[in-house]
């Protein structure tokens, strides 16, 4: 189930995470879709995981100095070792207001104490949005792997 591997976590915005316009670094919002993601992944599979691609970030708006930040994840398809892992962040600022601010997919690998990779289970969607999620996975992993045939032939 997919919701088996929801991960969220949610954490305030300190100024070490800003910019000199108080706004959160992008970094830093990939450090905590990395993370979140991986947890997520590693519920799914019961497994170690290592993360084989980030793409298709969108920071939409940003995260400001104060705001409360909610990262959230869940797989949303799986192939023999890998997952994909859909993962999204939203701010709330002090009126309560939230705006989802990035989103993204991150492929892990699951992989065994040699770092080796493992079979992973199937994962079966149960809300609309997951079941959207999961019918357009295929297409995103073709996408991904002709990028990477790509990025191969340029060395």
């Amino acid at each position: 189930m997919a919701s088996a591997s929801r991960t969220v976590k949610t954490l305030l915005v300190l100024p070490s995470d800003t910019n000199s316009y108080g706004t959160i670094f992008g970094r830093q919002v990939l450090a905590l879709i990395d993370e979140v993601a991986a947890i997520a992944a590693m519920r799914h599979c019961k497994q170690l995981v290592v993360t084989a691609s980030i793409d298709s970030v969108d920071f939409l708006n940003t995260a400001r100095l104060g705001d409360i930040l909610t990262v959230e994840a869940f797989v949303t398809w799986t192939g023999n070792a890998s997952m994909e892992v859909y993962a999204e962040v939203v701010p709330e600022n002090r009126t309560g207001e939230k705006n989802l601010t990035t989103t993204s997919f991150v492929t892990m690998v699951a992989i065994d104490k040699e770092g080796k990779p493992v079979a992973v289970p199937s994962v079966i969607p149960e809300t609309d949005k997951e079941k959207r999620l999961h019918q357009s996975a295929v297409q995103r992993r073709q996408l991904r792997v002709e990028r990477r045939k790509r990025q191969e032939g340029l060395h």
